[in-house]
């Protein structure tokens, strides 16, 4: 296990209430011995050095661990919401406020026991906790391509800083289905950097290229009329499931969510909080979910 420097004006860019808010929080699950591991910003400045103020504390859990949680944090006096139960609860104190995060908000990348093997170390705040391995937040970073967030740059600056310590061959493993994903990543890093292009292992380059090759030699697939876009932006894809009739990519086994997660998790898009301030309140039909002559959902075997 190896130990990581904080970047050393990250506590100087947090509210002396909100520091002391996280640290004791932190301190609540290490005494009580929940496993949770510190991302977000916080873990991006020990992998980088970059520094960013941020608005919240992200402590990834196990989703059984969630209730637990919970308890540890009420006992506090603070509050909790469960505002996406696919993906993340939330912990308030007043204005400020931590992220639980058990997935993915597109279901893609639940937190299971490969997130807490070998984890570095750090100090934040003054409180000895694990941190999110590299690779966990690679793979979570990799699919956040909304219209108002892309988490593309901080994939190119973590490869920059990190490219000969990465588990390669774990970090395939990890994007399995989804290995387009991390091609497209990987390019665009040697787009961005041309002469750090060499750091990213050629055998890793050789390997998903040959993927691709094998995939572009296939016969179309028999069940194509999938729009894998909605796994990476929750908006910006509805058109094609709402209006052109595509399967929602969340509606296949590479999610885990169901037509209700993805409900709830479209109707908290501004865009449509303001349509229904001026429409009034109603139903919406769950996006992207073709149903059989019986109305249940269609599901989709995972890709090759």
């Amino acid at each position: 296990m190896c130990t990581v420097p904080l970047a050393p004006s990250i506590e100087e860019e947090v509210h002396p209430d909100t520091a002391a808010f996280y640290r004791r929080a932190l301190q609540v699950l290490s005494d009580a011995g929940v496993p949770f591991l510190v991302g977000g910003a916080f873990a991006h400045a020990c992998f980088t050095g970059i520094r960013r103020n941020t608005k919240d504390l992200d402590l990834f859990i196990r989703r059984e661990h969630l209730d637990r949680v919970q308890d540890l944090v009420r006992a506090e006096g603070w509050r909790t919401e469960l505002p996406y139960p696919h993906w993340l609860a939330k912990v308030y104190a007043g204005e400020d406020f931590i992220d639980l995060i058990y997935n993915s908000g597109n279901g893609v990348t639940p937190v299971d026991d490969l997130w807490f093997q070998d984890n570095p170390e750090a100090e934040v705040l003054g409180v000895p906790v694990k941190i999110a391995n590299m690779e966990d937040g690679f793979l979570s970073k990799a699919f956040i391509m909304e219209r108002e967030r892309y988490d593309g740059a901080d994939i190119a600056h973590l490869l920059h800083a990190n490219a000969e310590h990465l588990d390669w061959a774990g970090l395939l493993e990890r994007f399995g289905p989804n290995w387009r994903v991390l091609l497209a990543h990987l390019t665009l890093f040697g787009f961005i950097y041309p002469g750090e292009r060499h750091r990213v292992p050629a055998w890793v380059m050789d390997r998903l290229l040959q993927k691709l090759a094998a995939e572009i030699a296939q016969p179309p697939a028999v069940d194509a009329h999938v729009c894998a876009g909605t796994l990476l932006s929750r908006e910006q894809y509805l058109h094609d499931v709402e209006q052109l009739g595509y399967i929602d990519g969340r509606l296949t086994p590479a999610s885990t969510m169901t037509p209700e997660d993805i409900q709830v998790w479209t109707e908290a898009i501004p865009a449509r909080q303001q349509q229904h301030a001026v429409d009034g309140p109603g139903a919406l039909t769950p996006p992207g979910v073709p149903t059989t002559a019986a109305g249940e959902p269609i599901v989709l075997p995972p890709p090759a």
